[in-house]
């Protein structure tokens, strides 16, 4: 990000990664003893503690002691922090620890420090990944976790590396500055309905094979709204592992006064929305969106949420 921008939520990191180290034994073994460990649950959701006597809350991590011997064997390295000290993940129940709560990445992942926020966003996805690939998709044969869980490789040697899926999202607006100006967004076709309620979000998909995330923008908002788009900025980018996912965030310029025709298939609602509707309902007050609900936008751990305050400060 440039001029003193704040990064997207899930887009910040303090941790060398140090991968140079993932294929080296002897140094992970004598790094383990003095680490610091993350355990996080996948069989609870992806959950790990946090400090429930603090806020902002901080991510709880333990010592290699008390990692149960199971759950040790299965260690990851995920990198070095500022001070030297190793920091390992564990997939294990989450233990018993006085003033701390499970919590997922989903609900917190905006209120973590850099440091925090890197490393439970780096270890859901890296869990994700493994949880997916216990199969090699060459030979069908089963997988085992190497290079300190950076890999998979079969009894063949077939071996593959963690991949995350492209995906595009947009906000698209009018260009027009101050109160008036508009952006449209949208109320995806799966989500659950809740009684009062309509969320609207910015546009998203999957970058195709073949094609830009660019093109993947122009692409989408067709398919999804029938609005052609221009000017397109990128914006930023973060992770986002449900269950592998990299968000590529931009903006673009459309005309408010072109037909919206949405895909029922992917979007139940799309509407623009002007800065003065998006400002209310960001300070908690009411918008009407039809039907006898209000609206609700992102979650503040998402990008799209990110794009919106950048579309709503003018920053684009």
């Amino acid at each position: 990000m440039t001029g003193g921008e704040v990064a997207p939520p899930l887009a910040r990191t303090t941790l060398d990664r140090a991968a140079h180290r993932r294929t080296d034994p002897g140094w992970l073994a004598r790094a383990w003893r003095r680490a610091r460990v993350l355990v996080v649950d996948t069989g609870n959701d992806g959950r790990a503690l946090v400090r429930a006597d603090v806020v902002p809350p901080t991510l709880v991590l333990v010592d290699p002691e008390d990692v149960p011997a199971p759950a040790a064997v299965g260690a990851m390295f995920l990198g070095v922090e500022p001070d030297g000290v190793p920091v390992f993940l564990v997939d294990a129940p989450l233990p018993a620890l006085p003033d701390t709560r499970a919590a997922h990445l989903r609900e917190v992942g905006h209120l973590l420090g850099d440091r925090d926020a890197g490393l439970f966003t780096t270890a859901l996805a890296l869990l994700n990944w493994h949880r997916r690939h216990g199969y090699s998709p060459v030979t069908g044969h089963r997988t085992e976790v190497d290079e300190a869980g950076w890999s998979r490789v079969d009894a063949d040697g077939e071996r593959m590396w963690p991949r995350t899926d492209p995906a595009m999202i947009v906000l698209v607006h009018d260009g027009v500055p101050g109160p008036a100006g508009r952006c449209l967004l949208g109320n995806n076709a799966a989500w659950p309905r809740t009684a009062g309620e309509r969320r609207y979000s910015c546009l998203a998909g999957y970058v195709e094979p073949g094609e830009s995330a660019e093109a993947a923008v122009l692409r989408e908002v067709r398919e999804e709204v029938g609005v052609p788009v221009a000017d397109i900025a990128y914006a930023g980018s973060q992770a986002w592992p449900f269950p592998g996912s990299l968000m590529l965030g931009f903006l673009a310029t459309a005309d408010p006064e072109h037909p919206v025709h949405v895909d029922p298939a992917e979007i139940a609602y799309a509407r623009w929305f002007s800065r003065s509707e998006i400002g209310a309902a960001l300070a908690g007050r009411t918008v009407p969106v039809g039907g006898g609900d209000r609206l609700i936008l992102p979650p503040p751990s998402s990008i799209a949420l990110f794009l919106v305050h950048r579309w709503l400060d003018g920053h684009c």
